[in-house]
């Protein structure tokens, strides 16, 4: 992504409605599937370290970040506190098995990443038994002028992101639409509102009673557990055998 959407990232993603619901279900996935709690666990495409950040606060368990951008890398190793490396999840810069669990929210999506070659990275660090949790936006046919401005290439089905991941020797792959509820809404935004090539990504600040709403539509559809046929984001959770 360019510095500019960065910083953006920084400003928001501890306040903001989509990160926090985002987080959560990664946490709540992670704690339902925790891989080898032995293992440190990565989170590949780590950014500015929000989420890094709430796994330092919510666990004991040691972790590791990772970006492209060596700013944000530095970034969010001093906003987590955890050791963050800048390089390429088409290279991971760790041994085979290393990590016991790892994380990677819209990163596969991006222009810059190879996805079968990031997956076959992926599989490499972690160790037999580890999980994989992965966070991707859905359907290309909602491609808008957001994902031109976060540098994302490709979006996705649940069935063709779980596929991704079978041909790459995970296993038990389980997948799930969130921010269903909102859908609608992401589709006036981003389809009719903000359909000009030039408009802004949708990372930024939003009115604080807004904010609230948006966030609480979000976890009323998360503690309801419902299985949703669509929405605006694929959540996905697989073993390395």
């Amino acid at each position: 992504m360019e510095d500019a959407e960065y910083a953006l990232m920084d400003a928001a993603e501890d306040g903001m409605w989509w990160y926090r619901a985002v987080h959560a279900r990664l946490l709540e996935t992670l704690a339902a599937r925790p891989g080898i709690a032995s293992l440190p666990l990565l989170d590949a495409g780590c950014g500015t370290g929000g989420f890094l950040r709430r796994l330092a606060e919510s666990s004991p368990r040691p972790a590791f970040g990772l970006d492209y951008n060596p700013r944000a890398a530095a970034r969010a190793g001093a906003k987590s506190g955890q050791p963050v490396t800048a390089g390429t999840v088409n290279d991971l810069p760790f041994p085979d098995a290393s990590f016991g669990a790892a994380v990677s929210v819209d990163v596969l999506s991006h222009a810059g990443a190879d996805q079968e070659r990031a997956l076959a990275e992926l599989h490499r660090v972690l160790a037999p038994g580890a999980t994989l949790v992965l966070n991707l936006p859905a359907y290309e046919w909602m491609f808008s002028a957001h994902d031109v401005r976060v540098h994302n290439a490709r979006r996705y089905t649940a069935r063709r992101a779980a596929a991704l991941l079978r041909a790459a020797g995970f296993a038990d792959v389980t997948t799930r639409y969130w921010n269903g509820f909102l859908l609608p809404l992401m589709i006036l935004q981003r389809k009719v509102l903000a359909r000009g090539d030039n408009h802004a990504s949708d990372v930024g600040d939003f009115p604080p009673w807004l904010d609230r709403l948006l966030h609480g539509v979000c976890e009323i559809e998360r503690r309801t557990a419902l299985p949703l046929p669509a929405g605006g984001s694929v959540l996905l959770a697989a073993n390395r055998p």
